[in-house]
């Protein structure tokens, strides 16, 4: 399994220099056209978190593509007796449905990563930007890679091969750098089939109406199919970032402080409930108010518009 680790391709590594090559053309039409789209600032803590999460997933690589061999390799009799194969192969069908296997696994990580305290933690790093552009897509936080396999399991139990799966899983962050710009206009059908950075804007933005929406990686079908997908209203200013954003720009702090927020909350906790609200709970929750749900938030913002 070494060997495989060893020569497994990193088809991210091949697209560095055209991402490098976009992003400076980005900060360029900024500058030119005075949009403001980059700071200094928030382009070095980007870059450091990103530097960050590259080296995470890479040492994490052979923990989450070994437990994919684990349940490929366990649940090999079972296939075999039940399904009457020992793997799905490297057929060109077994590819697209990798693919789109892939992605709606990561819609579902992604969903709980806004909806579950604990896993907000750990992706509100690449969220707290109030820069919306093509930098952002390397925010990435440094613990997601711990559990984010979780949500994979299912395939490699099926009998998709591990390497194809993390070679699925590559390409939708491949995919995904594409979706962090404002530049793009409506891409007319190929927008209402595949995620773009004009519905992406949507699932940045801290607008109330806005928030926990649009998780799909590649399609926008899942976030269709389950009740989370919301055009952007062009007549809307879109302000980006988090409701409750960081101090400063130290990565550690950006990576970590929802974390020394939950720790805080947990102490000060009265009972268990709250204890296990503060962390399984939604962001924002509180047992008397204090702070809201997004869902909450929405609830007011909605009756206010009734009302003007």
């Amino acid at each position: 399994m070494e060997i495989l680790f060893d020569n497994m391709p990193n088809p991210f590594a091949y697209f560095m220099p055209l991402f490098a090559l976009l992003i400076l053309g980005e900060a360029y039409i900024s500058y030119r056209e005075d949009r403001e789209l980059y700071s200094f600032k928030d382009s070095v803590a980007s870059t450091w978190v990103g530097v960050g999460a590259a080296v995470f997933n890479t040492v994490t690589k052979a923990y989450q593509v070994g437990i994919f061999f684990l349940f490929y390799n366990t649940f090999e009799p079972l296939r075999i007796e039940y399904l009457g194969y020992d793997n799905l192969g490297w057929a060109w069908w077994v590819w697209v449905l990798c693919v789109i296997g892939d992605d709606f696994n990561f819609y579902w990580h992604h969903r709980f990563c806004h909806t579950i305290r604990i896993f907000w933690a750990a992706h509100v790093v690449h969220h707290s930007s109030e820069k919306f552009n093509l930098g952002t897509a390397f925010r990435n936080g440094w613990t997601i890679f711990l559990y984010k396999p979780v949500y994979w399991i299912w395939m490699p139990m099926l009998g998709f091969h591990p390497v194809l799966i993390a070679l699925c899983m590559s390409f939708n962050s491949i995919y995904q750098f594409f979706l962090h710009t404002t530049l793009v206009p409506r891409l007319g059908l190929f927008g209402k089939i595949f995620n773009n950075p004009w519905v992406h804007q949507v699932h940045h933005a801290r607008n109330i109406e806005y928030l926990d929406r649009n998780h799909g990686g590649i399609f926008l079908i899942w976030d269709r199919l389950f009740g989370t997908y919301l055009d952007k209203d062009e007549q809307l200013e879109t302000q980006f970032g988090v409701l409750r954003p960081p101090t400063g720009y130290n990565p550690i702090t950006l990576n970590f402080h929802e974390f020394t927020d939950i720790w805080k909350d947990v102490r000060k906790a009265k009972t268990w409930r709250e204890r296990i609200m503060y962390v399984w709970g939604p962001p924002g929750w509180s047992p008397d108010g204090s702070r809201k749900t997004a869902k909450q938030l929405q609830k007011e913002w909605k009756a206010n518009q009734k009302i003007h």
